[in-house]
């Protein structure tokens, strides 16, 4: 995946991405960026798409409105105007395409959506048909997914956090030191049924009882669970090329988005194309530190290590001099004055020096910061 195009649909004015090995979407709220996200893996997956809302007894009769409204939501179908034009290297998606009959391939986008904690009901994933037709569809796959992978990939498994064998031993240390707090997410039967609590000071606490961050993070590392580590029997990994995953940071302390990060550039490593949409600062300054490393330094594999304090010869060390020929890119969303319409900028640069916003303020995640910096060196003078 390469190239994307989309003009006139729905929000969307014209979006257009060069995608790098790791590609961060940027800006604010209800400015495109889910949209540009789904409309990735409608094109990518859409064969899988259709074989699964069929194998759901949902009515679709090749009618591609409805399938615009089963697959965003109800009443999304309006999105998709005479105008719209969505292409994927060089690969139009068009209404008469979407409609026609499916060849049941497999999907190859992993999409972990951004409010996946619904997902998780009271301590243990709900089925696909849990949710209504007015539920996106990537948020139905992603519970289904999730719930397949605990049930069947995990179904000896007594203790869910931490496993020794999914997770570096630095990645593990810190979510269990900024989330967990020497805790363990342990499954057990509650009331006749299977459910994941919080093993903790010799308390057993029910998933609604967790933090608002901790319940956050679990169906995250779910997720990471079922992309890294052994190869799972039920979830079959080696399917997937590109894994999308939406707001990553939410309910995080930065130690544990760091944490998140070094998961993200592990996948990479190995080799899956990641987009990540965010509103962290966090993100940004990692991408701006790589490619400003990458440019200016010979020992860029040092410097990376050094930027995320860890040893060369580490798990992780090691995993990063495979990251060190990667390329990044950052993209920003916003509305213009064009209709009020969302259009995309590169700001891969990130250059703080920039007489462009966009570029300086980072698609506006730096601009509080800079001001703080201005103002106070103002007044202090």
């Amino acid at each position: 995946m390469r190239h994307l195009k989309i003009n006139n649909l729905g929000p969307i004015g014209e979006v257009d991405i060069e995608f790098g090995d790791l590609t961060f979407f940027v800006g604010p709220q209800a400015s495109g960026k889910s949209i540009t996200l789904e409309t990735i893996k409608l094109i990518e997956d859409r064969d899988s798409i259709i074989e699964t809302l069929d194998r759901y007894n949902y009515i679709l009769g090749h009618n591609a409105k409805k399938i615009l409204n089963v697959y965003f939501g109800e009443g999304m179908d309006s999105i998709w105007r005479s105008n719209t034009h969505v292409v994927l290297d060089g690969k139009e998606l068009t209404l008469a395409k979407l409609s026609k009959n499916s060849s049941g391939a497999e999907g190859s986008v992993f999409y972990v959506p951004a409010q996946r904690i619904i997902c998780m009901g009271d301590g243990y994933p709900k089925f696909f048909s849990d949710f209504s037709f007015t539920t996106p569809y990537v948020l139905r796959e992603f519970t289904e997914t999730l719930r397949t992978f605990v049930q069947f990939g995990m179904a000896n498994k007594t203790i869910i956090f931490p496993i020794k064998e999914r997770l570096k031993n630095i990645q593990k240390k810190s979510f269990d030191k900024s989330i967990f707090h020497d805790g363990r997410v342990i499954m057990a039967e509650v009331a006749g049924q299977k459910k994941m609590l919080l093993s903790v000071d010799e308390m057993n606490i029910p998933f609604m009882a967790w933090s608002a961050g901790q319940k956050e993070f679990m169906p995250l590392l779910l997720a990471f669970y079922c992309l890294s580590g052994p190869p799972s029997r039920v979830i079959k990994r080696d399917r997937y090329t590109t894994v999308i995953i939406e707001e990553p940071e939410m309910g995080l302390h930065p130690m544990a988005i760091l944490s998140v990060l070094l998961q993200i550039c592990e996948l990479i490593a190995d080799g899956y194309r990641v987009i990540v949409s965010t509103h962290s600062s966090l993100f940004i300054e990692f991408a701006w530190a790589f490619n400003t490393l990458n440019n200016h330094t010979e020992d860029f594999h040092g410097a990376l290590c050094a930027l995320l304090k860890v040893s060369k010869t580490s798990s992780v060390g090691m995993m990063l001099s495979k990251i060190c020929n990667k390329t990044i890119k950052t993209f920003y969303f916003s509305r213009d004055g064009k209709g009020n319409k969302v259009y995309s900028k590169d700001i891969s640069e990130l250059d703080v020096y920039s007489d462009e916003l966009a570029l300086s303020e980072w698609g506006g995640i730096s601009e509080f910061s800079t001001r703080v910096n201005d103002v106070v060196a103002q007044f202090l003078i």
